[in-house]
């Protein structure tokens, strides 16, 4: 067989023409891109991205090896372990911790205390309750404190604040890190600065030159100040740790937490309309396209999982859904934690629309469409078996669990 590579035609044409619905996929894996915050953020996972550390980043596709005919099996990369056997100090960070585990804006707060930290400081995370989280050390967590007891669960901010205030007293913490968001951060940082009497730099987006930078004027101006002790910090802070793995040692504290005579009564979660959630403020967005045929399935599916739905612009102009339910670049920006895409292919204006979503499912019948390639987790097949097998499910469940509490 001759070696001769021979070109594509059709493929540069339409790498060239913008308006082709191929296009995107002919174009070169984007290896760094602006943030919303005009900050340049890299592709860690990129191939042949090359590391601060000169680690470089291994192609399991076999593109840099001429194609499938020449793929050779890889090896993993172990990244070098960051030690801090005596920290000269701390920097102490509280992630938010939605659903247990760790967040982008929390691997961003990370990424920020490792900066603050250099070589001869650690991270202290301290956690509240248990949590599901597995990935501390690649994080950038070089110490871990949880606190458990039942006064840390639900909302009680009065006696996470008492918690807070024994970790300053033990560690003396250089500063104080915590996400300036909706989920808690922001009212946990603000409390716990009154109870220190430190003024908080808030909505802070960048550190440099020992000054926080933080968004002022709704948005619309930067005010620079001296480096606070108590930063909260907006998202896209800093880039997140992928470079190092950490010990994230376990540590406690020497005393215990005294509990606070609290004002607040926590009285459980309020059960919400999922179709009354702002599409942009959604944490779980269940959304279909062109490829549903049964909508009233859909809809009994979305109410089963509890979920907001959402559609494509195809639904949208179809009449299916509302305009206000579209999602995209044309429609809606979401930041779902959970984004379900039924019968969705993935035209360019969608997956900018879905960008910023921590888990995407895709359920398609067409394995090589854009948005099985963009999802963490596809399901190739017909969508309205797949739908009423998972409203089944949802069902079993919910019968044991009633089952099991009687």
């Amino acid at each position: 067989m001759s070696d001769i590579i021979r070109r594509d035609p059709r493929a540069e044409w339409i790498a060239r023409n913008r308006l082709h619905p191929l296009h995107a996929a002919m174009q070169p894996a984007q290896h760094s891109w602006m943030g919303p915050n005009g900050i340049i953020r890299k592709n860690p996972h990129g191939i042949g991205f090359i590391g601060p550390n000169g680690i470089k980043r291994i192609d399991r596709s076999g593109a840099q090896q001429g194609g499938a005919s020449k793929r050779s099996a890889a090896v993993e990369v172990q990244l070098p372990l960051h030690q801090v056997p005596a920290p000269a100090f701390y920097i102490s960070v509280v992630p938010d911790m939605v659903g247990g585990r760790l967040s982008s804006h929390d691997r961003d707060l990370l990424g920020l205390a490792h900066q603050l930290a250099g070589n001869d400081g650690a991270v202290l995370a301290v956690v509240f309750g248990e949590h599901k989280e597995n990935a501390f050390a690649t994080a950038g967590v070089d110490r871990l404190l949880v606190l458990e007891g039942d006064e840390f669960s639900g909302y009680a901010p009065e006696q996470r604040v008492q918690g807070l205030r024994a970790v300053d007293n033990q560690f003396s913490p250089r500063h104080w890190l915590l996400p300036d968001s909706r989920s808690g951060g922001g009212e946990l940082g603000r409390r716990f600065a009154a109870a220190l009497g430190e003024r908080p730099a808030t909505r802070v987006w960048q550190v440099k030159d020992q000054e926080c930078i933080g968004r002022a004027g709704a948005g619309l101006q930067d005010l620079a100040r001296p480096v606070a002790r108590l930063i909260l910090a907006a998202v896209e802070c800093a880039e997140p740790v992928s470079e190092t793995r950490h010990e994230a040692l376990p540590v406690e504290l020497s005393t215990t937490v005294a509990r606070s005579l609290s004002r607040i009564e926590d009285l459980g979660s309020v059960a919400v309309d999922p179709a009354a959630i702002p599409m942009a403020e959604a944490e779980f967005i269940f959304s279909g396209g062109n490829g549903v045929k049964d909508w009233g399935l859909f809809h009994r599916t979305a109410e089963a999982l509890g979920a907001t739905e959402g559609a494509s612009r195809v639904a949208v102009d179809d009449g299916f859904m509302a305009r206000d339910r579209q999602v995209g670049a044309s429609g809606t920006w979401v930041t779902a934690r959970v984004y379900v895409a039924v019968g969705i292919s993935g035209a360019i204006q969608h997956l900018q629309g879905i960008g910023a979503c921590d888990k995407v499912v895709a359920i398609n019948l067409d394995p090589g469409c854009d948005m099985i390639k963009r999802a963490d987790l596809s399901v190739i097949g017909e969508s309205a078996e797949i739908l009423q097998a998972l409203i089944d499910a949802v069902e079993a469940y919910r019968n044991e669990a009633k089952r099991d509490a009687a």
